[in-house]
C-alpha cells in the first residue's frame, strides 16, 4: 500500500513538472499551430498516440469519424440524441461533459479550487456587480479532460449581452496542478459570461477557463476566437439568445467551466466532487419559473 502511495505519488510530481514547469505559452502556441494542420495521415497518427494515454476517448460517438486535423477531433460534434438535456424549468443543466471538480457555497466572496485553495470571487470575476451577485451563492468547477466532448451549450434558456475576456497564463487545470497553484484559475486566460435569465431573482454566470496546450474559446456569436493572440478589447458585446441545451461554442482543448448560481440555488442531489456528469444533465436546482416570478412585486400587483 505505502509504495503504491509512493508511486501515485512520484506520477503526480512527473504529471506536474512536464506539463506546467515548460515554458507554457510557447507550447500552447506551437500546439494551436499544430493541431490545426491539415493532414489525415498525421491526424491518425497524432490520435492514435494521443489514444496511448486517454483510454477513454470515444470517437465514435462523434457525428463524423474521420478527421482532417487533430483540431477538428479535439472540437467534434455528438451524433444527435447522445445527450438528452433535462428541460425542467427548475433545473440548470450541465452546460458541458466534465469531471465534477471543487463545489458547494461560496463563503461570503470566497471560493475553493481545492481544499485549502481559497480565491475570491473579485480575483477570478473583474466586473464588481456581477460579482457581487453570487456572494453566499453556489459554485459548481466542471473540468472538461483532453479525451471529453469539448463544445459547451447554455444551461438555462437566456440572453448574452457581452463577454468579457481576460488573458492570463495557461497552467493546466487537472487535480494536481489545482493542489499546488495558488489562484489558478485567476491567473489563466478566461472569460466571464453572464446569462440574462428571465427570472428576476436568480442568475447564472459561466466561467470558461482556458489551459495549457490549445488555450482557446470560439463563441459562435462572437466573430473573432479568443486565444493567446488575441488583442483586442476586453470586453466584448454582443446580443444572443440561447434555448436551454443550445450550443454556445468549444473549447479547442480539455479545460474548465466554473458555473456560478444566485444563493437560492442548491446543487442536485447527486452532484459531488469527482463524480462525472454529461452535458444536459441536472446540475442545479431551484424554484421553478412560475414560484420566482409569482415572488416578484410586478407579479404580485
Amino acid at each position: 500500500m505505502k509504495a503504491n502511495v509512493q508511486a501515485l505519488t512520484k506520477q503526480e510530481q512527473l504529471n506536474f513538472l512536464l506539463t506546467n514547469r515548460i515554458p507554457r505559452r510557447w507550447l500552447t502556441l506551437f500546439m494551436g499551430w499544430f493541431s490545426q494542420i491539415h493532414s489525415p495521415l498525421l491526424t491518425q497518427l497524432s490520435i492514435k498516440i494521443w489514444q496511448l494515454f486517454a483510454e477513454d476517448l470515444r470517437l465514435q460517438d462523434a457525428k463524423k469519424q474521420k478527421f482532417n486535423s487533430l483540431g477538428e477531433c479535439f472540437t467534434r460534434q455528438l451524433k444527435e440524441g447522445l445527450r438528452p438535456i433535462d428541460q425542467r424549468a427548475e433545473i440548470i443543466s450541465s452546460p458541458c461533459d466534465a469531471i465534477v471538480g471543487a463545489c458547494g457555497r461560496v463563503e461570503g466572496s470566497k471560493v475553493f479550487q481545492a481544499k485549502g485553495f481559497p480565491y475570491d470571487l473579485s480575483e477570478l470575476i473583474p466586473d464588481t456587480r456581477i460579482a457581487q451577485q453570487y456572494r453566499n451563492g453556489l459554485f459548481v468547477t466542471l473540468r472538461l479532460k483532453s479525451s471529453m466532448y469539448h463544445r459547451f451549450h447554455a444551461p438555462v434558456d437566456c440572453q448574452v449581452k457581452q463577454v468579457n475576456y481576460i488573458s492570463g497564463d495557461t497552467w493546466n487545470v487537472n487535480p494536481i496542478a489545482l493542489k499546488r497553484v495558488e489562484k489558478l484559475f485567476c491567473l489563466n486566460e478566461r472569460a466571464v459570461v453572464e446569462l440574462k435569465l428571465d427570472r428576476p431573482q436568480a442568475s447564472i454566470t459561466l466561467v470558461p477557463v482556458a489551459a495549457i496546450l490549445v488555450a482557446s474559446m470560439k463563441f459562435h456569436f462572437l466573430p473573432q476566437v479568443l486565444d493567446l493572440r488575441y488583442k483586442g478589447a476586453n470586453i466584448i458585446p454582443c446580443d444572443a439568445r440561447f434555448q436551454k441545451g443550445q450550443e454556445m461554442g468549444y473549447f479547442q482543448h480539455g479545460s474548465t467551466i466554473i458555473v456560478f448560481a444566485s444563493e437560492h440555488y442548491q446543487l442536485c442531489a447527486d452532484i459531488e466532487e469527482g463524480r462525472p456528469i454529461k452535458m444536459g444533465q441536472a446540475l442545479l436546482q431551484g424554484h421553478s419559473l412560475e414560484h420566482v416570478t409569482s415572488s416578484t412585486p410586478d407579479a404580485a400587483a
